[in-house]
């Protein structure tokens, strides 16, 4: 028997990929034979066990398949045909209606997407979801095999590691540093997370910036649109837009942030919140999608978004220290949820469970 992971892309830095390379690298260790076919693969990836779909060959009905389903492609037609049973990971598929005004292409992908995720509705013998806003949307779809939630596996010893120096100082220079990281896209709604920066602006007197640090490639419409937007509300020079940028540097940003903020309306789990909670950082959040069952009852959560409101309260966190202290102290506590110890431990139950025990 072997388990073979199969999704759509494998590149750095996105939650999927991650999850499915955490997932490889738990398996090995756990001694099953694995490997991982995508229809794309990122030109630095080196691993030979990590290989083009086409690329794959003698599946057997005693294989276990483990189908990460994350958009629209050609794999959701031919993973039915694969023999073997299936197993799905459903990370969610960003509604189409997001990328409309900015790229047909992707309207269309995501389109197809949400068709097919229907479609495959009788193809697993079981699975997991990342949340379960995640599950439920599937169960509404009509999945009726076993599921279970399971965060994405997030190997948080990677956090441990030395930030950009440079990126370290340049933050460092007294002005509090507002931090989003997520790809620049319509759904992560980066335009309201400027229009609360203006409004904290004309409340209160403390220096702030926003910090957008994410990839705004295929995006290049709105992310244009954005800084349209932060020019004409004279912000130009408050808000930083990143562009991709190295892993030290995404740890630099974090060691530096004093609030993240996010405002997303479209998210199947969202990292970058486990992400902030392992470095302390107080999260402010618009209560949408998945976002309240990452949290889990921490950090502050908004019921709209009332610009001056979302002001108010990130002016409370930047400068109340018991509060922030609380937030902290909360958020702590919730990340051991998804302490990698005892995700991996979940995912392995859950597995060997499908699996039946046998290796």
């Amino acid at each position: 028997m072997q388990i073979i992971q199969i999704l759509t892309t494998v590149s750095f830095g996105d939650a999927v990929s991650n999850d499915c390379l955490a997932i490889k690298k738990l398996l090995e260790s756990r001694g099953y034979n694995t490997s991982v076919y995508a229809e794309n693969l990122d030109k630095r990836i080196k691993d030979p066990d990590i290989r083009y779909f086409n690329k794959l060959k003698n599946v057997s009905k005693d294989d276990i398949i483990i189908y990460h389903l994350s958009t629209g492609t050609i794999l959701n037609r031919k993973i039915k045909s694969l023999p073997g049973r299936k197993y799905v990971i459903y990370h969610n598929v960003t509604p189409p209606i997001f990328f409309v005004k900015y790229s047909g292409k992707l309207a269309k992908l995501c389109s197809k997407g949400v068709s097919e995720v229907k479609d495959l509705k009788d193809t697993f013998e079981g699975g997991c979801c990342d949340s379960q806003y995640n599950l439920d949307e599937l169960r509404s779809y009509g999945y009726t095999c076993p599921l279970s939630v399971r965060p994405i596996l997030i190997p948080f010893e990677d956090y441990k590691k030395e930030p950009d120096p440079e990126v370290v100082s340049r933050m460092s220079d007294g002005v509090k540093n507002i931090l989003f990281v997520g790809r620049v896209a319509p759904n992560k709604c980066q335009q309201d997370l400027i229009s609360m920066l203006y409004a904290y602006k004309k409340m209160y007197s403390d220096p702030v910036r926003l910090i957008l640090a994410g990839n705004g490639g295929g995006m290049e419409k709105y992310v244009a649109r954005l800084k349209c937007y932060a020019d004409n509300l004279g912000l130009n020079a408050d808000v930083v837009f990143t562009g991709q940028i190295s892993f030290p540097a995404i740890l630099a940003y974090y060691s530096t942030a004093d609030c993240f903020v996010c405002m997303s309306e479209h998210e199947g789990f969202c990292v970058p919140l486990a992400e902030a909670m392992c470095f302390d950082v107080p999260i402010l959040a618009y209560s949408c999608c998945a976002v309240p069952g990452t949290l889990g009852g921490t950090g502050i959560l908004l019921q709209d978004k009332d610009p001056s409101v979302a002001a108010a309260y990130l002016h409370e966190i930047l400068n109340d220290e018991a509060l922030r202290g609380k937030i902290v102290e909360e958020q702590r506590e919730r990340l051991k949820d998804f302490s990698y110890e005892n995700v991996s431990k979940l995912f392995m139950e859950q597995l060997e469970s499908f699996i039946g025990g046998n290796k």
